[in-house]
């Protein structure tokens, strides 16, 4: 498990936007492999709205993404794998969305509680 928690730490401390204590849109943008402007798309504000790092809305929405996809990490063991899941990854249980588009809708806790029911052997 301590592996695991430092992957996801790891992960967390890259993408800070250089010295400041905001999560850099640029480098998460990067981390999902997504152009910028996707990244707007995936957390649902104005691509606009990239530019000002500082926008808490902006920064609750990259950080309830970095929970849902650490959740992930820690399940499937990597990074990579968790990351590959919450883009492409259907959610039968929630009409075949991913858990991208869930927490882009603002469906962070289900995504949570439906990782966690895996993570407790029931299937998805």
């Amino acid at each position: 498990m301590m592996a695991h928690t430092n992957v996801v730490s790891g992960f967390v401390d890259s993408l800070q936007e250089p010295r400041t204590p905001y999560i850099s849109p640029n480098r998460l943008s990067k981390a999902l492999g997504v152009p910028v402007t996707g990244l707007a798309q995936l957390t649902g504000v104005h691509r606009n709205t990239l530019r000002n790092p500082s926008s808490e809305r902006l920064q609750g929405r990259m950080r309830e993404m970095i929970k849902v996809i650490s959740a992930a990490a820690e399940l499937t063991g990597t990074l990579d794998k968790a990351i590959y899941w919450y883009r492409n990854e259907p959610i039968s249980d929630y009409e075949h969305k991913t858990a991208a588009e869930l927490v882009a809708e603002g469906h962070v806790e289900a995504v949570l509680a439906f990782i966690r029911d895996l993570g407790n052997g029931a299937r998805g």
